[in-house]
This record gives C-alpha cells, sequence and structure tokens, in this order.
C-alpha cells in the first residue's frame, strides 16, 4: 500500500504534471471548502516525489487540484497524501484522468488540449496512442468522440472565447462541420463574434452548420467550384457569406467595401435583372 504522508501545502506543486482540468467551476469549489471546512478533508491527494526540487517543491500533484485549492484557500498548513510511484509522466496522466473522470467533469475540449499537449511534449506520438493511454477503459463510442474533440480543437484553436464551456453536443456539431469542409467559413464566423464571448460565437456558427449538415459539398472530380458555395473572398476587401435562415437564405456582407451602400444597390440591381419582371 502507498504511503500516506502529511505534507506542507507548499511542498506541492499543482502544475508539475499536465492537467485536464483548466478550469476550477466557481460554486461546485466553495461547495468543497464548506464540507472540508466543517467535516475535515476526506479524501487525501495524490503526489509523486520529484527527482529534483523544483521552486520549493518536493512534489508533484497527481490527482486532487479542486481539494488543494481548497484546503489553500482555507488556509491549511498541510494535506493529507498518498505517494504513488508512477512509472513514467505517461503512467501519471492516466491516473489523473481516471480520478478526474469519477468526479466533476472534464469539459470535452480540456480532454482534447490535455491529449493534443501530451503529444506537443513527446508523450505520445499520435491522438489514438494518447487517447489509448489517458483513457484505458473508453468504449469505441468514447474513443471517436474524443478524436473528434481533437479535430476540433486542432482546427479551431484561438478562435473561441471560451471553448472549456462548450457542451459535448456542441462540441459533435462543430466536428461533423468540419469534416464537411467548413473550416475556413466556421473559423471567420468565430473571429468575428469571439469579442462578443461564446453566446454569440455559437449564434454566428449554428446556421452555418445546419447548412452544412443539411448540404453537404459536392466535391465530384471536374467540379471547377465546389457546391454549394458559402464564402467568397475578394482582394478589394469583400467578403461574402452565405447563412441559412427560416425560409431561406441570407448574404453578409463584411470589409470596407461592404461598407459603401452602393455595394449593395449594385447588388440588387443584378438580383432584378436576373428575375425581374421583362
Amino acid at each position: 500500500m502507498d504511503p500516506l504522508l502529511h505534507l506542507p501545502l507548499a511542498a506541492i506543486d499543482p502544475h508539475a504534471l499536465l492537467r485536464d482540468r483548466t478550469t476550477l467551476t466557481p460554486e461546485p469549489l466553495a461547495q468543497l471548502q464548506r464540507s472540508i471546512a466543517a467535516e475535515g478533508l476526506r479524501m487525501p491527494v495524490e503526489v509523486w516525489e520529484l527527482s529534483t526540487p523544483r521552486n520549493g517543491h518536493t512534489h508533484g500533484l497527481i490527482s486532487g487540484l479542486r481539494r488543494l485549492t481548497a484546503c489553500t484557500a482555507l488556509g491549511h498548513s498541510t494535506i493529507p497524501a498518498f505517494l504513488r510511484s508512477p512509472q513514467s509522466v505517461a503512467q501519471a496522466l492516466a491516473t489523473m484522468v481516471s480520478e478526474n473522470e469519477n468526479r466533476e467533469p472534464v469539459s470535452p475540449w480540456e480532454k482534447a488540449t490535455l491529449i493534443l499537449t501530451a503529444m506537443e511534449e513527446g508523450h505520445f506520438d499520435t491522438p489514438d496512442a494518447a487517447i489509448a493511454a489517458l483513457y484505458p477503459t473508453a468504449t469505441r463510442q468514447t474513443r471517436t468522440r474524443l478524436r473528434a474533440y481533437v479535430e476540433v480543437a486542432t482546427a479551431l484553436d484561438g478562435t473561441l472565447a471560451t471553448p472549456e464551456r462548450l457542451s459535448i453536443e456542441r462540441m459533435e456539431r462543430l466536428a461533423t462541420a468540419l469534416r464537411l469542409g467548413g473550416e475556413e467559413v466556421l473559423t471567420l464566423a468565430l473571429i468575428e463574434a469571439k469579442p462578443s464571448g461564446l453566446t454569440a460565437q455559437w449564434h454566428a456558427v449554428a446556421p452555418l452548420i445546419t447548412d452544412l449538415i443539411a448540404s453537404p459539398p459536392d466535391d465530384e472530380p471536374g467540379t471547377p467550384k465546389p457546391r454549394p458555395r458559402r464564402l467568397l473572398q475578394l482582394k478589394q476587401g469583400l467578403t461574402i457569406r452565405r447563412e441559412v435562415c427560416r425560409g431561406g437564405y441570407l448574404l453578409k456582407f463584411t470589409g470596407p467595401e461592404a461598407r459603401q451602400g452602393g455595394l449593395i444597390d449594385d447588388v440588387l440591381d443584378k438580383v432584378e435583372e436576373w428575375f425581374g419582371n421583362p
């Protein structure tokens, strides 16, 4: 059995290991603090001994970030900790993931970020290898979902305001839209709406996703311009985006050229020429 220690909080480095949970939800954390204050800490954290102390830290945290954070906020000086001996960083990561899966859910975006960062740091060569190691009991369906999350995070990193708030359903819809060739049009819409926050971003891309799913692109060989066309970007500083709406479609004009009202008049004149009465 691994030994139980009572370590100074200052001796534990909470960032010695990659974390799948990048944010701590305030209300559950406050509830945990109240529980610890009233009844004490029921479950020790898990640590491993660092081969070389760093910045005063002698141990790295494997699992228990919320508990460590709560005890720190309560002013505790020490915390009970199980001393683990992982054979590798990858094994320590898998232990952390397993622990967190049984507690407060980790968002799909955070799972994807962990997989990608673990690959960047050289712990795994491919997303499939990372998923197999970090989620060894995952079903085939769960592994497929995790790969989809990785695809979304890879394509849309930096374009979303608070991606950790994306639900499973929305991550899956984004993944489907990306597979249907929607990366360019989604990226543009997300960047434009980013200053207004995630809710506004989702309102901007939801109709685009609906259109992509309802009308997959025609990729037949020899087609000069894939249909349907959803985005047109011209060198003159004009971007035209097609969006589905109730009863039909909208064409959204943006860019410096779009600020000139005469452009829209010209477009309407052309439409009237095509479809107006002779």
